[in-house]
Parts: structure tokens; sequence; C-alpha cells
């Protein structure tokens, strides 16, 4: 008799597509902070600098999610 091949079970954490939810709360979490800090710093400036520097709080943001979740786990 031949034997039965058998499939890998996977677990509902390993198909889970996406972000985790650290990497969420750091992209808004820095993000704000940045355009906060940018309306602080530079409140004479044009406007665009306040975008500029909040968007690259949430670029930032991204990579140290990933790092916290690859360090820490994720936050739930």
């Amino acid at each position: 008799m031949s034997k039965r091949a058998h499939t890998k079970r996977h677990s509902k954490h390993k198909d889970q597509e996406g972000w985790p939810l650290v990497v969420y709360a750091w992209i808004t979490g820095l993000l704000f902070t940045g355009y906060i800090g940018a309306e602080i710093a530079i409140a004479q400036k044009p406007h665009p600098f306040h975008w500029l520097t909040a968007l690259l709080g949430g670029v930032i943001g991204y990579f140290v999610g990933q790092v916290w979740y690859r360090w820490r786990g994720d936050i739930v």
C-alpha cells in the first residue's frame, strides 16, 4: 500500500497578511509627532514643510514599527 501525503496545516497567524498593529501605531504616532514638531519649529515657513515632515515621520514610523515587531512582537 502506498502512503498518503499529508498536507501541512497553516495557523491563522501564519496566513495573516498585512502589517501588524504595532507598525500602524508607530506610523500614526510619528506622523502626528512630526507634524506637530514641524508646526512648532518652523511656524514661519510655508505649510508644505509641515506635511513633508509628517510624511517623513510616517516612513520612519514604518521602519521603527517593523523593528519593534521583530524584537518585541505585536502590541495585541
